[in-house]
């Protein structure tokens, strides 16, 4: 499971340390797709192909599954950790969520999270308000077992 947070710099040539917590949960690579907040998404290649099958069986004739196929694959790119521990994040991807020069990396249970520091620090600071977090999460039913 990934979990926590970590800020590691990208060098020159896009590569962005993985924690080491994470790496061996990516021995079969990894998965980088756009995500939904100007973030990045890293999924294992078992938990991208899940999402495939599920994005695969929405209908065709439906505009926002369409868009969404779009998002998803248009988007991804596979990529392997190398000896050092590092992945290589495309430039255009980096470009398209404004990721330059350092990274925030966000465990996000079955995947992980890579985000510019000041677009993280934006969503954190959402994450601190616990008057709204009780309103925004009130009707999730989350039981403790």
């Amino acid at each position: 499971m990934f979990l926590g947070r970590y800020e590691h710099s990208i060098d020159e040539k896009g590569r962005l340390t993985i924690p080491a917590r994470f790496r061996e949960l990516l021995s079969e690579g990894a998965y980088l797709t756009l995500g939904f907040d100007r973030n990045l998404l890293a999924l294992t290649p078992t938990a991208f192909e899940q999402i495939s099958q599920r994005v695969k069986q929405m209908s065709l004739t439906d505009g926002d599954a369409r868009l969404l196929r779009r998002m998803i694959f248009s988007n991804a790119e596979k990529v392997e950790v190398d000896r050092a521990g590092r992945i290589l994040i495309p430039q255009w991807l980096r470009q398209t969520v404004g990721i330059d020069g350092s990274a925030v990396i966000v465990g996000v249970g079955d995947y992980f999270e890579i985000w510019a520091p000041d677009q993280w620090k934006t969503q954190d600071e959402r994450l601190k308000d616990s008057e709204a977090n009780q309103q925004r999460f009130v009707g999730l039913d989350l039981p403790v077992y």
